[in-house]
């Protein structure tokens, strides 16, 4: 018995699960992070572009090169370890490297990424960071550092991963265009527990400033929104009040149905996006297994307080945008209702007057009729009264005598003929 066919996927599905593995970072190290997206149209960008750049960089330092076609590449540059990851929407570049630099959150670091092959880059920076992953002394040093790094009333802290490491940032971009993210690994952590938080560390940066896209996006549109809102309110009332034609009131609902429409269009990617990207956040969050370090802020508060609220926002024009068209359609269907109704009564009113020409007409076909026999009457009174003249002398009787007799008969027999051709005809 042959063994069972297996599906042309099965390998390629199971391996992709464990195709980006977490990085393993002894303490102390760096991570250099950066995000690279197109302003427009990046889920339909044309993505060899992307591995034509991360190529370009691995010929520098002589390094391998990926797969056609390839999502994920890992490799040695120089005194670097590169992680390349091709999103939907954006890739990834992160250069870890072991040691730190004697000078906090050094700009000499992002130069593993040469400015020359930035300004190649197939898209814009989307967000960039470096992560300083040091031993925590203690917890007066670790504050003193921070308030030092970061922006004090900005700034989260947080212990994560069962207190295996204690993890700070403040989110604002320093003078030198970067995100600031600050590690301090407890002995106990290992170097996977590190990788771990530091990739989650990366990846709540990376969907919080694409969630934000979405906000943007939602920030722009509210106003239009609220002048078509405005209109749409404005156009129901003329329509309660009947103070314009219907036809010009379908002109101006289609209107604003049609611009409702493409709004709903142009954003529905960026708002479900948005929304995928939230869940991601939310997710990362909770994986950090946060726990309050000295009463100071941490990373999920800092989401609530400063992150929901723009995502609540997302949410909210999406809905009243919904709204928005759903009012649009039922507007139309009351308009088409209210035609609809005006048709009917004019429709009645036609066929009434039709019944009306109706009877006219019959009753003048009645009367034409009753004429018709007169007429014909009078014809065949004479022709038969030419016919029967020579009778006269016969019978002794004149003219008029003859006529007067047989008027009667002649008549009575036009009435049965147009009769019976009335009949045949119905």
């Amino acid at each position: 018995m042959p063994p069972i066919e297996d599906h042309p996927l099965r390998y390629a599905l199971a391996n992709e699960l464990h195709a980006r593995p977490f990085p393993s970072l002894a303490t102390p190290s760096s991570a250099i992070f950066l995000a690279i997206k197109q302003p427009a149209e990046a889920v339909a960008r044309d993505r060899a572009l992307d591995l034509e750049h991360l190529t370009e960089l691995l010929d520098r330092h002589g390094a391998a090169h990926p797969q056609p076609g390839a999502t994920h590449f890992s490799a040695q540059i120089g005194r670097y370890w590169l992680k390349w990851e091709q999103h939907t929407e954006f890739v990834t570049y992160t250069a870890f490297c072991d040691g730190v630099r004697d000078r906090p959150f050094d700009p000499t670091e992002f130069e593993v990424f040469p400015d020359d092959w930035l300004a190649r880059a197939p898209g814009q920076r989307l967000t960039s960071a470096l992560v300083r992953i040091e031993a925590a002394d203690s917890e007066a040093q670790i504050i003193a550092d921070l308030d030092e790094w970061f922006v004090p009333e900005s700034t989260v802290i947080s212990q994560v991963s069962d207190a295996g490491a204690t993890v700070a940032s403040d989110f604002r971009i320093d003078p030198a265009g970067h995100m600031r993210l600050a590690v301090f690994t407890a002995p106990e952590a290992g170097q996977r527990r590190v990788g771990r938080t530091v990739q989650r560390l990366l990846e709540i940066e990376t969907y919080k400033t694409m969630s934000l896209l979405g906000f943007t996006r939602a920030r722009s549109l509210s106003g239009r929104i609220g002048e078509l809102d405005t209109r749409l309110t404005e156009v129901m009332i003329e329509m309660t009040e009947e103070a314009k034609p219907a036809d010009l009131i379908l002109t101006e609902l289609l209107a604003i149905s049609s611009e409702l429409e493409t709004m709903a269009a142009r954003t529905s990617f960026r708002f479900g996006a948005t929304e995928a990207y939230r869940a991601i956040v939310s997710e990362r969050v909770t994986a950090l297994r946060e726990g309050r370090f000295k009463g100071r802020p941490t990373f999920g508060e800092f989401m609530v307080r400063r992150f929901e609220p723009a995502m609540r926002t997302v949410s909210s024009t999406e809905a009243r945008l919904q709204r928005l068209a759903d009012r649009a359609i039922r507007a139309g269907d009351l308009l088409r209702t209210r035609v609809d109704v005006e048709r009917s009564a004019q429709n009645q009113a036609l066929l009434e007057s039709m019944d009306r020409r109706a009877d006219m007409a019959l009753r003048l076909q009645h009367t034409v009729e009753g004429l018709s026999v007169v007429a014909i009457s009078y014809y065949a009174v004479s022709l038969v009264s030419y016919l029967l003249y020579p009778l006269t002398q016969a019978t002794g009787l004149s003219k008029g005598e003859l006529t007067a007799l047989i008027t009667v008969p002649v008549v009575l027999a036009v009435w049965l003929a147009i009769r019976r051709i009335r009949k045949s005809l119905h």
